[in-house]
């Protein structure tokens, strides 16, 4: 299968049905003998990608190994596919760049902090799905985010994917020239995982832009880092307007993640808690209790989609 081409399967009834499968841009891995994809310590001569991955139809990202490691126990026990206090191995146990569980259908995979973490996650994590020949495959990153105007604990749908300025844009530099690439996610499955909100009743979702910003600190107006060379009423207009344009938090990963899933067209979508209001303040004061269990908010929402996806809701 060539990359980018759709297959075509037979159904019982004799009726041909597409399936989607994963587009690759890149014509010059055709050309290879083995891809090793090193960040995760495998390779196509070494795993039989297939039999391994082939049945992946929901891959969950996020930043922390620990916490897409507790993913994948809650959503086991939700599809009833793990008993409680069952281990999950480490597929990326040969490298400790990441971390991959799976469970029946779900692959969790932990992506680091900031673009060029996330980034090298994706491009190998695309072409294990390729060479796995996945179809249909949705692709969701969760994880925590400082909110805009939104109580602390509040989740953010992202309807599309800002940079600093609020334009919904990646911009990257390839071979010395400045690229541009769209950063829109998925409007129809953002839908769907609000009406997915809105069925379990538990907290306060909302639709809206994502910030994606190059560093926790200077580049998100924080006062509290080792440099800052603005004001507090500077910061304060910097966020106002940030959510005047629409936005309605911020976090690191997210430009890039909407960019290279629909180069690959991948259905994708980003789910985030907010930990704090940078309205009302930089720093994260919530005691830890509390911030767990909004750390679980993301999971509960996607769990339940995917639940609802499989026909088990």
């Amino acid at each position: 299968m060539a990359p980018g081409s759709s297959d075509e399967k037979k159904t019982d009834d004799g009726q041909a049905s597409k399936e989607n499968f994963i587009h690759l841009c890149n014509p010059h891995l055709e050309k290879m003998k083995e891809d090793i994809l090193y960040h995760f310590a495998l390779g196509t001569g070494t795993h039989d990608f297939p039999t391994l991955f082939g049945d992946v139809k929901f891959v969950c990202v996020g930043g922390s190994p620990s916490r897409m490691k507790a993913f994948i126990a809650y959503i086991a026990e939700e599809l009833g596919l793990g008993s409680p206090g069952c281990d999950y191995p480490n597929i990326c146990a040969g490298t400790d760049r990441y971390a991959m569980y799976k469970v029946g259908p779900v692959l969790s995979v932990s992506h680091g902090m900031g673009i060029p973490s996330i980034s090298i996650m994706l491009h190998e994590l695309i072409k294990l799905l390729y060479h796995a020949k996945c179809s249909d495959i949705t692709i969701i990153r969760i994880g925590t985010s400082g909110g805009i105007g939104l109580e602390p604990g509040s989740v953010v749908i992202t309807r599309q994917s800002v940079d600093a300025t609020f334009k919904p844009q990646l911009e990257q530099v390839i071979l010395g020239k400045t690229v541009i690439r769209d950063t829109n996610l998925d409007e129809q499955l953002a839908k769907e995982l609000m009406q997915c909100s809105k069925e379990i009743g538990q907290f306060n979702t909302v639709i809206g832009n994502t910030m994606c910003t190059l560093d926790f600190y200077e580049g998100q107006g924080r006062l509290d880092g080792a440099i800052c060379l603005y004001d507090e009423e500077e910061k304060l207009q910097y966020l106002k307007d940030a959510y005047e344009s629409g936005v309605r938090n911020i976090e690191m990963e997210s430009s890039v993640f909407a960019a290279m899933c629909n180069l690959s067209c991948v259905k994708a979508a980003v789910v985030c808690v907010t930990l704090l209001n940078r309205l009302e303040g930089d720093q994260i004061t919530s005691p830890h209790d509390v911030l767990v269990e909004y750390q679980q908010r993301p999971q509960k929402l996607v769990g339940y989609f995917i639940k609802k996806s499989l026909g088990k809701v």
